[in-house]
């Protein structure tokens, strides 16, 4: 806490109550007898706490290094949900006209209250089970997963973890292997009740009414996938009583839809419904408690091991036609140093499984290992992905981890400039 308190006078000192990217902060602690490790800690116990941007920081007034959610209180989450979901039975008293109820012996329903005078969209049978990838390696939780949908028993989960290490894949995978429908939603902050539940529709001239997937799924007995709930605005609400395994009342066309057996919601994201403190996930939202509370169950998911990560690359580069086990080797450990060093705040960016997937493929398209992973780090800033590719080439030559960290060789900050005496 000393050296922290020393780097925030030594900024306040020099730059105020202004931004300051990464750059000058590494340089402004190395100026002043900071050694690589103090540096290391800065990153993690400092920076990842006032970030305001990719590599920029400021700290705010009486910033006590410290970075805290603000929760609602119980009796703003009551109020919340009091007016954003009306109970369904209340909702139906209040109608004095027959409610339509679906009990979902068979797959769909394609009548409508004549009353109400709509069209219903024709709803044709589809196959919605997932198609098996012959090259894909279970891990992690699949085993888990696994065993809640094949069960049957209305078991809402909660699939949490870092960006690209297989969440989405692995549900659909289960679901593929069980032979179990599949309705994939993916959500944004502009998601609303019609995306979900469905709503009136211009077909052909003529208006109709169409399910939605969230509905689709109760009808047919399928796993609902709710891709990055997260994103989600205060209108997911909507499926409250979804979430408890009730029937939902569809107001627009006075019908009560019943869940069929075997109906069960996954939902993943890569917070915790808590927002994102340090900001890599841009629009991410603080969900509703009580919406959260509604999960049976929550799985974190990490990168996969080393291990079950070679046997992922190796697959896919069987795909092609393609044995490169040395560079599949190589490929993981220099992902695992990255991230690594990302945990302990050395980095600000990671490799992911999904990008070391799109270098098998782009290696089988090129067929050149420094081309494959250049093209697949240029999404980074020009600093970390010559960083990065620099960092290859050295794995590539066997240098260990524990000297590229003595070296200080894994920051991906470090400027190539004749004229700077400062190494960063």
């Amino acid at each position: 806490m000393k050296n922290n308190v020393k780097f925030k006078e030594l900024i306040t000192k020099k730059y105020g109550n202004n931004e300051f990217t990464r750059k000058e902060a590494k340089k402004l602690c190395l100026d002043n007898g900071y050694s690589q490790t103090e540096w290391r800690s800065i990153c993690s116990k400092v920076l990842k706490k006032i970030t305001i941007g990719k590599t920029l920081y400021k700290f705010e007034d009486n910033h006590e290094f410290s970075i805290e959610t603000k929760k609602p209180s119980k009796e703003a989450v009551k109020k919340e949900v009091k007016s954003s979901v009306k109970k369904d039975w209340d909702i139906i008293a209040e109608k004095d006209v027959p409610v339509k109820v679906v009990n979902n012996e068979h797959k769909y329903s394609e009548t409508s209250p004549s009353d109400l005078r709509v069209k219903t969209a024709s709803n044709t049978v589809m196959n919605l089970i997932p198609k098996k990838d012959p090259q894909y390696v279970s891990w992690g939780h699949f085993k888990d997963i696994k065993a809640v949908l094949e069960s049957k028993v209305f078991y809402p989960i909660f699939v949490t973890g870092l960006s690209g290490n297989g969440k989405t894949s692995m549900i659909r995978e289960v679901c593929a292997k069980l032979k179990r429908d599949m309705v994939r939603v993916n959500i944004t902050v502009e998601t609303d009740e019609d995306d979900l539940l469905g709503g009136f529709r211009l077909v052909n001239g003529e208006t109709v009414w169409q399910d939605g997937p969230l509905v689709v799924a109760m009808k047919t007995g399928a796993v609902a996938l709710i891709d990055e709930v997260d994103l989600a605005s205060h209108k997911i609400m909507c499926l409250q009583p979804i979430m408890e395994g009730q029937p939902i009342y569809l107001k627009k066309i006075n019908e009560v839809v019943y869940p069929a057996e075997g109906f069960n919601i996954v939902a993943t994201a890569n917070t915790k419904g808590k927002g994102s403190a340090d900001g890599r996930f841009m629009g991410t939202n603080i969900l509703n408690e009580a919406f959260l509370d509604r999960f049976s169950a929550t799985f974190y998911q990490e990168y996969p091991s080393t291990s079950y990560e070679e046997k992922i690359l190796k697959k896919q580069f069987a795909k092609y036609e393609i044995s490169e086990d040395d560079f599949v080797s190589k490929l993981v450990k220099w992902a695992d140093v990255i991230r690594r060093s990302f945990k302990e705040g050395a980095v600000d960016d990671i490799i992911t499984t999904r990008r070391l997937i799109d270098i098998t493929k782009t290696f089988s398209i090129f067929n050149s290992k420094m081309k494959a992973i250049t093209l697949c780090l240029e999404r980074f800033d020009d600093e970390t992905r010559d960083s990065f590719a620099d960092l290859y080439t050295k794995v590539d030559a066997g240098v260990s981890f524990e000297d590229m960290q003595n070296e200080a060789d894994v920051d991906p900050y470090k400027e190539n400039n004749e004229d700077d005496n400062v190494p960063f």
